[in-house]
């Protein structure tokens, strides 16, 4: 839910490639769900990302009239490279 949240914020998140991969699916959900557009679908969103208005808004608002007519595909990983304290893969995810 966390990480839903940071990748609607801020649109790109330096994250573990594990972690990525685990949200990734969520955020194309969510989106998929906003571009509905209907009360449910707030509803919805709003329970999935922890009653956080100002996030439900700007994914409702902003973002989800950006893929209009986008069938899929709305976020990509980038590969940074390992971490140099543990070597655990890092990338960005973020809104295409």
């Amino acid at each position: 839910m966390n990480l839903s949240r940071e990748v609607f914020d801020h649109e790109r998140i330096k994250t573990t490639e594990a972690k990525a991969k685990a949200v990734r699916p969520e955020v194309e959900k969510l989106i998929t769900l906003a571009k509905r557009g209907d009360q449910h679908a707030r509803r919805q969103a709003m329970s999935q990302l922890g009653q956080d208005k100002f996030i439900v808004y700007k994914l409702f608002e902003e973002i989800a009239p950006r893929y209009a007519e986008r069938e899929g595909g709305y976020t990509r990983i980038l590969k940074l490279g390992p971490r140099k304290s543990d070597s655990t893969e890092m990338v960005f995810l973020e809104l295409v």
